[in-house]
């Protein structure tokens, strides 16, 4: 396709006849294959068409999450959804001819194992009786999506959604600072009983699914979904396991350091975001400069990121502030058929604007690579817990030209950088076994749930005090994180990711062309390997194996340390 900005792309619905055909005739070709270039022609004809059909189901799925209030799209949206599921049956038949090809040592060996390990962990993920549970499962998601957008208060006169009100949580005034985060809780709690409603029907819709492929529970299927190929349950629950022993008591140490700071007798939730008592780091300029101070810093960090900006910024391929109706959150998304990533984000006028600008560049930096030299889409992204590693290296990596964003706030917006990227760790620790916990048991009500998060947080997060918020003692606080709703086990990934992001960082400091060669290398990969290859390929250390998160967080804790007093 010819190169467009991202508001004149055309959107039409994707052609879900012509996908149809093209599973027929590839699945027919690749039973009749006389030789492996006919085989080989098939596979990438069938990728041609995928590839329209999944920029128009992107297009789609972007517009409608810029503004869930937007009936074409929320239309297009069920439409789509309801006419993938339709395909299950076609593709998987593709699958199984394509996994039992006379020719797959021929594709292996030009291409690599990984792909047909994925096609192999597909097809026992993929079938036809889960057609009408995938269909309710994306419209329960989309409904969650669009009570948390929909979501507003009024706070001292002005109309916020959650993003305004974290402006406000991070504010000077202790009282400021108190006022918005009743507000943010009492904005949950009000739309609590949808929420938990939602995620009771979702949390049943998905044990079943499990149970009808034959999972003992949802757990071991999503595992399974997610390409979790080299580790298991119990490697996970040792990985956070290191985190309790290393990070909790390093975080708990900088909370103290931070009530010192702050000059409080006790701190509470709401006093956590700010890290100053003159005042947290915010970014100088508006959404249009800060993007022109991005571009700058990419032309200077290398070759390969100035091209990649300068593309993102010729056709507009963001949308990066807040608006009534606009889906939470921050993601990076594909344009494939126009080789194009796409940023979406919430500015709200803190440090985080930056650090979309880092960390969902991150993604896309490497989207763009891989667009360009990986022939096989299925292999241009890996698993999480390796594309989080790309996004959060890159944080770390545009520390240099932080002066430009913050100015003589600059040594503030690190130190708190390095504070946040250390603090969440337990919490995204939370997140996983709270989710592991709640599918070994679906019938938990609503109640048991966040009796479950609370006692989970405490054991990782003993700091946290919400003053006596009768929403969040309860449990509540689990409720805002949407990966729990939309992404099932999606979260611990960042965690991993992190410790490869902290050993690039380490190298950072006495090389750093060594260490954006080993970032650029593992960028360059793709998902072409498995998870542990690819680590092993860039110099990463294995976060599982004992004592890796002291070996890769202790320089960061130390830094810390000397720097926050």
């Amino acid at each position: 396709m010819k190169m467009l900005a991202f508001q004149d792309m055309p959107y039409a619905r994707p052609d879900m006849d012509a996908m149809k055909q093209a599973l027929t005739t590839a699945t027919e070709a690749l039973r009749s294959a006389p030789g492996y270039e006919e085989a080989r022609s098939a596979f990438f004809a069938l990728q041609e068409q995928e590839k329209q059909n999944m920029t128009m189901m992107s297009l789609a799925s972007v517009r409608n999450t810029i503004d869930t209030t937007d009936e074409y799209y929320d239309g297009e949206m069920k439409w789509i959804r309801e006419q993938s599921a339709g395909l299950i049956p076609l593709r998987k038949k593709y699958q199984e001819a394509l996994a039992a090809c006379p020719f797959r040592k021929d594709f292996e060996a030009e291409f690599g194992p990984q792909l047909f390990k994925l096609v192999d962990a597909s097809l026992k993920t993929m079938d036809e009786k889960l057609m009408q549970d995938i269909i309710r499962e994306g419209e329960l998601t989309n409904q969650y999506q669009k009570d948390s957008a929909m979501a507003s208060t009024t706070f001292r006169g002005e109309k916020c959604n959650f993003y305004g009100l974290l402006k406000h949580m991070e504010s000077t005034d202790r009282a400021e600072r108190k006022e918005a985060f009743e507000a943010w809780a009492d904005l949950y709690a009000s739309i609590a009983p949808k929420l938990d409603a939602q995620y009771d029907e979702l949390v049943h819709l998905r044990d079943g699914m499990a149970k009808k492929l034959g999972f003992a529970s949802y757990t071991d299927l999503a595992y399974l979904q997610r390409r979790r190929f080299d580790y298991t349950q119990e490697d996970a629950a040792k990985f956070r396991a290191q985190i309790k022993e290393v990070i909790t008591p390093a975080v708990a140490r900088i909370r103290e350091k931070q009530k010192e700071l702050l000059g409080l007798d006790k701190l509470h939730y709401c006093d956590e975001s700010l890290q100053f008592p003159e005042g947290n780091a915010d970014p100088i300029g508006t959404m249009e400069e800060l993007v022109a101070k991005a571009q700058k810093m990419y032309r200077e960090m290398s070759p390969e990121t100035a091209e990649f900006f300068d593309f993102m910024v010729d056709y507009r391929l963001f949308d990066l502030e807040t608006r009534p109706g606009k889906r939470m959150g921050g993601y990076m998304t594909r344009f494939a058929a126009y080789q194009a990533p796409f940023i979406f984000s919430n500015f709200n006028g803190t440090s985080a604007d930056v650090d979309v600008l880092t960390h969902e560049a991150g993604h896309a930096f490497q989207g763009y690579l891989a667009m360009r030299s990986i022939p096989i889409s299925m292999l241009s992204g890996s698993t999480s817990e390796i594309n989080e590693i790309h996004s959060m290296s890159m944080e770390h990596f545009a520390y240099p030209w932080m002066e430009s964003f913050f100015g003589e706030n600059t040594e503030k917006y690190i130190t708190a950088h390095l504070i946040g990227a250390l603090a969440v760790l337990p919490y995204m620790a939370c997140v996983d076994e709270y989710q592991h916990r709640v599918y070994a048991q679906p019938d938990m009500t609503a109640r048991e749930r966040r009796s479950v998060w609370r006692e989970i947080e405490k054991a990782y997060m003993p700091w946290r005090d919400y003053d006596g918020n009768e929403f969040l003692e309860e449990g509540g606080f689990w409720m805002q994180k949407q990966h729990i709703f939309l992404y099932p086990f999606y979260y611990i990934d960042y965690a991993l990711a992190q410790m490869g992001a902290f050993h690039f960082y380490g190298q950072m400091k006495t090389d750093r062309e060594k260490a954006w060669n080993g970032y650029l290398k593992l960028c360059r990969l793709g998902g072409t390997k498995g998870y542990f290859e690819l680590l092993e390929a860039a110099g990463i250390p294995n976060p599982f194996q004992d004592g890796a998160v002291k070996s890769c967080a202790e320089h960061v804790i130390k830094e810390v340390e000397e720097r926050y007093k």
